[in-house]
């Protein structure tokens, strides 16, 4: 039984955890970066898994710094210094390395 327990823990649930997270990714790239990178998908493959990840990690400080240091976007300053971009960087950094040039997967924004 206790076999059986660790079983549908493993290979049931934890999926669908993952699932969650990149779902969550997909929304927190659609509410926080679609309204400035407009062509969506066509944004997302213009990097690949490694350079995604050097601008996500320690908490997405690179690519919040990218966007504080851009006048451009000024609309995002508020955003990238909250704490919900920290929160939910990893969030985005596993949509975005899913859907990344060299994932060999296809993003569909809706």
């Amino acid at each position: 039984m206790a076999r059986f327990f660790i079983f549908c823990i493993l290979f049931i649930f934890v999926p669908f955890s993952l699932n969650a997270a990149l779902y969550k990714g997909q929304e927190e790239f659609v509410n926080a970066c679609v309204g400035c990178h407009e062509t969506r998908q066509h944004f997302i493959v213009t990097k690949n898994k490694k350079e995604w990840r050097e601008l996500i990690e320690n908490g997405g400080e690179k690519l919040a710094q990218i966007h504080l240091d851009s006048f451009n976007a000024k609309d995002s300053h508020d955003y990238f210094k909250s704490k919900i971009f920290i929160e939910n960087s990893r969030h985005l950094m596993q949509f975005l390395m899913e859907y990344a040039k060299d994932s060999g997967n296809v993003p569909a924004c809706n």
